[in-house]
């Protein structure tokens, strides 16, 4: 059996495809959907099932747009209520794909529909299982994510749920079956993933915490919570748009790719109330930017920073990016569900500059330079890594006020006197100082190339700790 993993995301989101005797299933797919299409049309197959493992919090799901492009049937496990047609399975309900089978396994836990499917190949033998958010290589799905949407599920109930359904549903299957999971490393999906993207069931039975086979559920349930910091703001809103339904990709697109020249980009901007959304790189940005704009680079974890920084997914947005990068930079807003972008800058911010209008720029120091700075000032350093990242290693005296906290915590950062930002690698950083100029602040300065460069610096740095958890 071939299994193709056809896209990975921001969040490091793999979207499976399966394809046997001119009929394709494609298990919780993003939310772009040609690549499919092209796949399908490729193999001269249909595409006859979207098999989805759970509702989405990290991303919207392609599933509507390839039901409606492919008249493909969508398929949630058992307990699943969504508010458009689709097929809830029960569980060991067994779909056919050409000569594969695809079995419901009904694995409650990281939500209460989660879904595990065993693959099985043409010969009857069982191939591999997509796991969605219930097992990753080397961690299991976070348990607290149902509880902003459904409010007596706790925690603790739904960490119960997983060792449950981890004991009696996952563990008991053949240890060579291959593991494809929904996130691999990067994803606030869970703890500690590893960057593997796939495992056989056995090799992981010997080395993930979670599986271990003398484990109580009380040892469980307390390991997989401990280290667990609040989820991304935005992920329960994208577990409703995935619960009620959206606006098709076509339909956004249409809208968001209005190009403006700097005169009418001001005027949308003033009279919308429009985000004015950077997308360029940081060094990019420091040079020269409109003024009251955000800057999230498309190189880093650009969707993920969106939803964290962005509140309210229904703001209205307006794009900076490099030329012909405006395009990829709705697409990616799309997939977290904020779909309100209303046009572009044309040409970039080159044309803003060219025509006279006023922009600002942000001060960058090298480490050598932060080095020598501290040295002679002692000046606040203010790091906004995790606080894992923190813990784990820091400048002497430093004060962590996490990047995703920065809005809650803005008393923190002093008006009355210079300070140093800095996070592991400057990318975060310009999100910070790109906020703390909106909001008026002046006299600070953030370092090129982060913690990275500032370790191979004098600087008194705490012992390192290896961290407990990467969230």
């Amino acid at each position: 059996m071939k299994v193709e993993q056809i896209y990975t995301g921001c969040l490091a989101h793999a979207a499976y495809y399966i394809e046997s005797n001119g009929e394709a299933a494609v298990f919780d797919p993003l939310r772009e959907v040609q690549p499919y299409l092209d796949r399908a049309k490729k193999d001269n197959a249909k595409i006859k099932y979207v098999f989805e493992t759970h509702f989405h919090a990290d991303f919207v799901s392609g599933h509507l747009d390839l039901q409606k492009k492919a008249g493909a049937e969508i398929v949630f496990g058992p307990g699943a209520k969504p508010a458009y047609k689709a097929t809830t399975a029960k569980d060991n309900q067994i779909f056919e794909v050409g000569d594969y089978k695809v079995k419901v396994i009904h694995t409650p836990g990281h939500t209460m529909e989660s879904t595990t499917y065993l693959l099985i190949d043409e010969n009857g033998k069982e191939h591999g299982i997509i796991t969605g958010d219930t097992l990753f290589i080397g961690d299991v799905g976070r348990p607290d994510l149902a509880q902003h949407v459904v409010a007596d599920l706790t925690e603790e109930k739904l960490a119960g749920y997983l060792y449950d359904s981890l004991r009696n549903r996952i563990m008991p299957l053949s240890d060579n079956l291959i593991v494809y999971p929904n996130h691999g490393a990067g994803s606030a999906c869970g703890k500690m993933m590893s960057k593997e993207t796939t495992d056989t069931l056995g090799h992981q039975k010997k080395v993930n915490y979670a599986l271990r086979p003398e484990m109580t559920k009380e040892e469980f349930i307390k390991e997989l919570l401990t280290g667990l910091t609040a989820p991304p703001g935005y992920f329960p809103k994208n577990v409703l748009m995935n619960i009620q339904g959206y606006e098709s990709l076509d339909k956004i697109m249409d809208r968001a790719t209005t190009p403006y020249t700097p005169e009418a980009f001001e005027a949308v901007a003033n009279e919308t109330g429009a985000l004015v959304l950077d997308t360029r790189n940081a060094e990019d940005f420091a040079k020269g930017f409109i003024p009251n704009s955000i800057n999230i680079g498309l190189e880093g974890s650009f969707a993920q920073w969106v939803g964290e920084m962005i509140p309210d997914i229904k703001q209205e947005i307006l794009l900076v990016t490099y030329k012909d990068k405006q395009e990829e930079a709705i697409t990616r807003l799309a997939r977290v569900g904020y779909d309100n972008t209303v046009g572009f800058l044309d040409g970039g911010f080159d044309t803003w500059k060219q025509s006279g209008k006023d922009f600002e720029v942000s001060n960058r120091i090298d480490a050598d330079e932060l080095e020598a700075e501290y040295n002679a000032d002692k000046p606040l350093i203010i790091d906004v890594r995790k606080k894992s990242e923190f813990d784990s290693e820091h400048v002497v005296g430093a004060i962590n006020v996490p990047l995703n906290e920065i809005n809650q915590h803005l008393s923190q950062f002093p008006k009355d006197k210079h300070f140093v930002l800095h996070c592991a690698g400057g990318y975060r950083s310009m999100i910070a100082a790109s906020i703390l100029k909106q909001r008026g602040w002046q006299d600070f300065t953030d370092v090129k190339g982060g913690f990275e460069a500032i370790s191979k610096t004098t600087l008194p740095k705490t012992a390192y700790v290896c961290p407990s958890t990467l969230l």
